[in-house]
């Protein structure tokens, strides 16, 4: 960084780095439960998303905030990068080979 740039900086207070920031909307996932059929929008605190070595090992998880189910569901690339983007929490999954 140049000298004019850092002094800049330096120079700035918290209040004013951040003034004009509006604060965000949550992000909601809509999802529907293949048990009840129920549809409904999740926060991405109530979603997981595991993603393995293929298409066959990725998939999302939550649970059906109308009957309880234990929900598991594929995810493709699109769904990853939506759900990786919205700040649900991500799982690793490492082969043992």
């Amino acid at each position: 960084m140049s000298e004019s740039a850092t002094a800049g900086v330096r120079g700035m207070s918290v209040a004013a780095a951040f003034a004009g920031m509006r604060s965000v909307a949550p992000v909601v996932f809509r999802a529907g439960c293949p048990d009840c059929r129920g549809r409904f929008e999740l926060a991405a605190s109530a979603l997981r998303l595991a993603i393995g070595a293929s298409s066959r090992t990725t998939f999302y998880s939550f649970t059906c905030p109308d009957c309880g189910a234990a929900v598991r569901k594929p995810a493709g690339e699109r769904i990853v990068e939506l759900l990786t983007g919205g700040g649900v929490s991500t799982l690793r999954l490492h082969s043992t080979l």
